[in-house]
């Protein structure tokens, strides 16, 4: 009797936990079975609560998870949690006009020793800071915890977080009229007296006696970890705060390298947001595919990827839903997408919200 008894009250004592257990496990599944898709947006200050809830009802709809917000609107973020939707705070990370007007002396310098602060590289609003300055790091992770710390901020977005372009996508070198077949000194950074000394105490060598710096393979690793230590740091302020850190990167892991020192595939990500923007590189749709598949094998398995797609770079609703297919069915999560997202390009991501079953 005293057995029976033992026997039932333990199962009432476990009873809670088995439930909670199973009901985890179904929902494990129903996420392992569910594309989730995402949008970044520039929240306006002039839409109403009204307007908000009906459009972001639609985006939850259509198998939207998530939005980017590039500035700070709690009206913004709280409708959009209010449907279901995570709402996280989009940053720029290393182009910072703003901190550099009152301190020109932390930004980034480039071969020629000049510096962004006054002499910023392609476009006025590219003024970078440099990533081997402590004062650099102390800003920005003074900057995350500061929007980690709001309840209604769900993580912490990443855009900018490289080095100026070294050398820009193909298809814009005929906007700037620049031929970059090779790396140009007034595009290569950063040159600073900072980077040169850490430069110089990790690998015993001067930068300045090197005949071809922008060659030395040293200096590009020196670079990219300068880089990926920024990373490192805002990660441990979004763990801390137990909420996510992604970042929207170039789209391969050998592109980023190249062209703007970013090594995404070593930073401690919850998720990677590529901008498999194929226009950018004079390429045409099915190359999605291909930058999903370098993606996924440069972080083997580690986070997902969620490709990113430009819509301006698609001629109309037919390239846009092969885009998806391709970056899907190439083991992409999902999409994200930058542009209108229009009732039209909510009517495709509804078609592509359950993951096909394994045959």
């Amino acid at each position: 009797m005293r057995n029976h008894f033992k026997i039932y009250w333990l199962t009432l004592l476990l009873l809670p936990f088995l439930f909670s257990n199973c009901t985890s496990n179904v929902g494990n599944k129903q996420a392992e079975n569910t594309y989730k898709h995402w949008v970044w947006i520039n929240p306006q200050d002039s839409d109403t609560e009204e307007e908000l809830s009906v459009r972001y009802k639609k985006y939850h709809d259509a198998g939207i998870a998530g939005i980017f917000f590039e500035a700070d609107s709690e009206k913004h973020y709280r409708a959009a949690k209010a449907q279901g939707l995570e709402a996280h705070r989009w940053m720029w990370i290393m182009n910072r006009g703003d901190a550099l007007k009152t301190h020109p002396e932390w930004a980034a310098v480039n071969r020629k020793g000049e510096s962004c602060a006054d002499h910023p590289p392609y476009v006025d609003y590219y003024r970078w800071m440099c990533p081997s300055r402590p004062e650099v790091a102390e800003f920005l992770t003074k900057e995350v915890e500061n929007a980690l710390s709001k309840d209604y901020v769900d993580g912490i977005h990443m855009d900018y977080v490289r080095f100026s372009d070294v050398i820009l996508a193909v298809n814009l070198w005929d906007v700037y009229g620049i031929v970059q077949t090779q790396e140009l000194p007034e595009y290569d950074f950063c040159y600073c007296d900072v980077c040169k000394a850490k430069f110089k105490e990790k690998y015993h060598k001067d930068i300045d006696s090197i005949q071809y710096p922008q060659e030395n393979l040293s200096w590009k690793s020196f670079r990219y970890d300068a880089v990926t230590a920024i990373v490192n740091k805002i990660g441990d302020v979004a763990k801390a705060h137990h909420k996510p850190l992604t970042a929207a990167v170039f789209p391969t892991p050998d592109v980023a390298k190249r062209l703007v020192r970013q090594d995404w595939t070593n930073w401690p990500l919850d998720a990677v947001y590529p901008m498999i923007y194929h226009g950018f590189y004079k390429e045409d749709v099915p190359w999605i595919g291909d930058a999903v598949k370098q993606g996924l094998r440069g972080i083997d398995g580690r986070f997902p990827l969620y490709a990113g797609l430009y819509i301006p770079d698609f001629k109309n609703n037919q390239e846009i839903e092969a885009g998806i297919k391709y970056a899907l069915e190439n083991g992409a999560s999902g999409v994200s997408i930058f542009g209108n997202v229009s009732d039209e390009i909510l009517a495709i991501l509804s078609k592509y919200k359950q993951k096909p079953e394994k045959k």
